[in-house]
């Protein structure tokens, strides 16, 4: 993120912390598709994403006097988002439900039955061997991979070190490279 970008996100939390509510809706300009990106991956699921996209937003709008004028922004959203993303990810657990999300996919929208099996395979396979990383190694890997955050930003996210944060990435590439060796 650029220092511009950081500039535009501080003050609009200084103008939703007076009251402001259109100051929320240009932070949701800005972060909504990074967040709901962020978001999808860590849950696998877009609809979700999205729900925890808006959830996040409701949080920061609720708990705006909370933000400290100094931090960023995006450290204390993404921060708000994990949270939520956990808590639900422990909630979905607790109770599995089964997708139908296969009966609305077009037959015509595949290129080839091959290449779309393929591709499918290795998509289904990252998924899961990301979903099967211990959290703390999931959440700096997505941070880090999809969100591109500096590593320290990530280290104030997940409360840790930022050499805790590159001993998780590394671990976690390491992980991920022994689950999807067949494919690459």
């Amino acid at each position: 993120m650029n220092a511009a970008a950081a500039a535009a996100d501080a003050a609009d939390m200084r103008a939703l912390r007076a009251g402001e509510s259109p100051a929320l809706d240009r932070l949701m300009q800005r972060w909504q598709q990074p967040l709901q990106s962020y978001l999808a991956r860590l849950v696998g699921d877009p609809h979700e994403a999205r729900d925890l996209a808006q959830e996040t937003f409701v949080r920061v709008f609720r708990h705006a006097s909370r933000f400290h004028p100094g931090a960023r922004f995006s450290t204390w959203m993404f921060q708000i988002a994990l949270n939520l993303a956990r808590d639900h990810l422990r909630r979905r657990s607790r109770r599995p439900t089964t997708s139908v999300d296969f009966l609305a996919a077009s037959p015509d929208a595949a290129p080839s039955p091959l290449r779309a099996t393929e591709d499918a395979e290795i998509a289904v396979a990252v998924r899961d061997a990301i979903h099967a990383l211990p959290d703390s190694f999931r959440d700096v890997l997505l941070l880090a991979t999809y969100q591109h955050l500096p590593h320290a930003e990530i280290a104030c996210i997940v409360g840790t070190s930022v050499k805790a944060v590159e001993s998780r990435l590394h671990r976690a590439r390491d992980l991920l490279r022994a689950r999807l060796r067949r494919w690459y």
